[in-house]
């Protein structure tokens, strides 16, 4: 509105500055002109900025010099008619060309990337998550909204107390944790919602017992004796060896199965693709989409830093065969940021990325990708609890033992109880509830 403002009284300028003849008049209405530019420019400015960022800053001074620049040639008429005319539609087409450059992006922003942070996981806190309302009607009090997190239709037959195991674990797997939390872990009064069950806090502080700090975080916690269930869809072979080094045993429990997809934009033509395809394109072999029934573009293939769940997934698939090294702006720090690169307009002739179904499917819930059918076979819940989809695997609550014992062994019944009940058939229950397949 500023911006708006400011023209109207440059352009008012303007249309008093071809009425007067007067020199002093004119001196005048110069002053004047100059002082309401750069007063407006720099409301204006910090308005676009806001809106823009430094772009849209840029934008604003440029207009402003422009607008007094052509202020002043109508004023003064330096130039004889024929030239004031061209250089006045020539500052005028620098503004245009500024303009577009500036707001371009933000006219069509399904063109541009936009890396998105991870899943706002504090939907799926096991109680839900606890709002402090200090306004209004609710002035004082905390609203609790309703959890996404699954619920079992009946009550729990284990319900724990004492000394609760801390758990940890990767963000596809948050929720379901979680729900095994809400059957089997005590509700607490509405003010220690957030220091037990807040997702984002640390497991070094004495009252976190439900955390989700990504694979990686999460086994240093579970190694380091913060954590004691960390729940992943895998281990590395760095992550064994970090552990023998420090004399530990890992201990892999299969809780649940889930598929490893391969995604496309929708545009792709490509639907399928082999086990050995995926191999070849991963190791740099097949580089071309026409080598595997697409169009004639470059593939780019998108991958994770080396110690994220979906790239540990990924080396397994490959097996013997080394992946190609990526460009670093191919490497996602983000599940989402892989997600969003693919749906990307601008990149949905050539993007290839993966990640876990579950994560795709139902905590992102949107369809700009295409999954893709893997020898045939495609991701179906069908197919991966029956094992036939090429890419479906087990995924484990892990602990960790130093001779024979867990690193908080006060907590050992506890432990050894959750995983029992996660195993049984409530626990399979939330597991198929969930969106991931039951244990084979």
């Amino acid at each position: 509105m500023q911006f708006f403002w400011g023209f109207v009284f440059t352009l008012s300028l303007l249309f008093a500055a071809c009425l007067v003849k007067a020199k002093y008049a004119k001196i005048i209405l110069s002053v004047v002109g100059l002082f309401l530019c750069t007063i407006t420019g720099y409301v204006s400015g910090y308005a676009f900025l806001y809106l823009f960022g430094y772009r849209g800053l840029v934008m604003t001074v440029v207009l402003h010099i422009i607008t007094y620049m052509v202020y002043l040639m109508l004023l003064w008429k330096p130039f004889d008619h024929k030239k004031r005319n061209k250089y006045t539609f020539s500052l005028i087409a620098v503004s245009i060309v500024v303009v577009i450059a500036t707001m371009y992006p933000h006219m069509f922003p399904d063109k541009t990337p936009e890396i998105r942070e991870e899943i706002n996981l504090y939907a799926y806190m096991p109680f839900g998550n606890p709002t402090f309302i200090s306004r209004g009607e609710y002035n004082g009090e905390y609203i609790i909204t309703e959890t996404l997190a699954a619920t079992l239709d009946e009550d729990s037959t284990l319900k724990l107390g004492g000394d609760l195991p801390r758990l940890d674990g990767a963000t596809a797997l948050y929720p379901l944790y979680s729900a095994f939390v809400r059957a089997t872990y005590p509700e607490f009064p509405e003010h220690e919602y957030r220091l037990g069950y807040d997702p984002y806090t640390d497991l070094g502080g004495s009252n976190s017992l439900v955390i989700c700090s990504r694979t990686a975080a999460a086994f240093e916690n579970l190694i380091d004796g913060y954590a004691d269930i960390a729940f992943l869809m895998g281990v590395s072979s760095e992550q064994r060896a970090m552990a023998e080094s420090r004399g530990l045993e890992l201990v892999l429990t299969p809780i649940g199965r889930e598929a490893f997809v391969f995604f496309v934009n929708r545009r792709n033509s490509v639907s399928n693709v082999s086990s050995e395809d995926i191999r070849q394109i991963y190791s740099g072999q097949i580089t071309n989409w026409n080598k595997v029934g697409g169009k004639n573009n470059d593939i780019r293939a998108y991958q994770r830093q080396h110690d994220s769940g979906s790239q540990i997934m990924l080396r397994q698939i490959m097996g013997t065969t080394p992946i190609m090294p990526a460009q670093t702006e191919d490497i996602q720090d983000m599940m989402m940021g892989m997600y969003t690169q693919v749906a990307n307009y601008r990149n949905y002739k050539n993007a290839l990325g993966y990640s876990f179904l579950y994560y795709i499917r139902d905590m992102i819930g949107e369809n700009k990708v295409k999954f893709l059918s893997i020898d045939n076979i495609a991701p179906t819940p069908e197919n991966i609890t029956s094992g036939t989809y090429p890419f479906a695997n087990d995924f484990y609550a892990v602990t960790v033992h130093r001779q024979g014992d867990y690193l908080n062994p006060h907590r050992t019944g506890n432990i050894d109880s959750f995983l029992d009940w996660i195993r049984s058939p409530q626990g399979q229950y939330l597991v198929e509830k969930t969106g991931y397949g039951r244990m084979r």
